[in-house]
Order: structure tokens, then sequence, then C-alpha cells
């Protein structure tokens, strides 16, 4: 995975060349990324829904995530990017169903790892049922989802505590339910101001246009 080509750009947005997976993350370098967040109504309350990182990754193992999302390498158009819905989550997903929420550049950054990201983030509205959800395993160890409200709360600082539920692959690939209050630790550090900006942009879609119920 590491020696995966992206292509990379400057502070401004402009292309500069392309570099392998481990120089981008090590040196710092701009790299776009694809992010799809999945929402639904079920009983005409808004969920978000949040994907759970195996333990096997190499970076914030067992945290929780965007619901699907991965780099672009330097061959592929930000239309590729769905290929992460389609492996991740094991759902038939076209783009042309995605709602756009437009690039949002933000920076992650610890010990060896500097992550400077052109997000392309889109929202897709969900009537899959969990049981649908098929996973890639090495990727993602389960699915949960969470009140939309509270979500917001807890990333505008009003609340300290998420309960989410949804299911969790064990050892033996059987799935485990999930019902439990999680706080900040247990998510991947993105940047408050990304939070703030999908937190917007899905609001905005609520707001003027009916949101699909999640099939029982």
């Amino acid at each position: 995975m590491n020696n995966e080509i992206l292509t990379i750009f400057d502070e401004a947005g402009n292309r500069t060349g392309t570099a392998p997976r481990e120089e981008v993350h090590r040196l710092g370098h701009w790299h776009e990324t694809f992010h799809c967040w999945f929402i639904s109504k079920d009983q005409e309350i808004p969920y978000i829904y949040l994907q759970l990182r195996s333990e096997q990754k190499q970076d914030y193992a067992g945290l929780l995530d965007i619901t699907a999302a991965g780099h672009l390498l330097a061959n592929e158009t930000v239309e590729d990017g769905i290929r992460e819905v389609q492996e991740e989550l094991g759902l038939e997903i076209s783009f042309e169903e995605l709602i756009p929420l437009g690039t949002i550049p933000y920076s992650m950054k610890k010990e060896n790892l500097i992550d400077n990201e052109r997000a392309h983030a889109f929202i897709y509205i969900n009537s899959y049922r969990l049981k649908d959800f098929q996973l890639q395993q090495e990727e993602v160890a389960g699915i949960v989802k969470a009140k939309f409200s509270d979500f917001r709360r807890f990333w505008q600082g009003e609340i300290h505590s998420l309960q989410v539920n949804g299911f969790q692959i064990d050892p033996h690939g059987h799935r485990i339910a999930i019902e439990q209050d999680v706080d900040k630790t247990h998510f991947v550090p993105h940047d408050t101001d990304y939070y703030s900006r999908i937190i917007a942009g899905i609001e905005a879609i609520f707001l003027k246009s009916p949101v699909v119920t999640e099939e029982k």
C-alpha cells in the first residue's frame, strides 16, 4: 500500500507532481482523498454512519471514522473514489448517487505521519440495512450509526459523549451488536473545522430535500 503513487499539490491546490504514498505522508505533501458520509432517517430521526477501523490498520487502528474513505491514486479521478464504498462496505453504489460537499483541505499530524489532505467529500442518502453491509475486514471492523443531532452537538462541544449502535465483526467473523457511549478519543482526530463543514453540509441537505428512510 505504501508503494501507491499519489498526485501531490502545493498549498494553493496546484498540482506539482507525483510521489509514493510513504513519501507523501513522511514529507507532508498535499494529496487527494475521497470521503463518503452515509446518512438516513429512521422513524423521522436523522442518523449518520461511522466505520470502525480494523485493528489491522497501520494508522488509527480501532477508531471510528468516515463511513467510507481512501486515497485517490495518481491515475484516478474523483469519480473513481466510489470504489472505496464498494470495497470497504460491499455495497453497489454509483458515483451519480452521491451529493457533493466540495473539497475540504485539512491536516492531521502524529509521529512519523503528516497527513495533508484535499478531501473530496460526499453524502450518500442510505436505504441499505445494516445487515446488507459486507465489510472488507482488513480495512473495516464494523459499522455504527448515531443520531445526527447528537453528532452535531458532540462536535460543537455541547455534549462530551455520543451514543452509537451497530455491529462489529469479531476475530471469528461473527457480527456482534454494539451499543455504547464514545468520546473523542474513540475517533480518528480529524480537524474540528473539517467536522464543522461536514455537519453544515449535511444540515443543508436535510433542510432542502427529503432523506430516504432506512429499510428494515
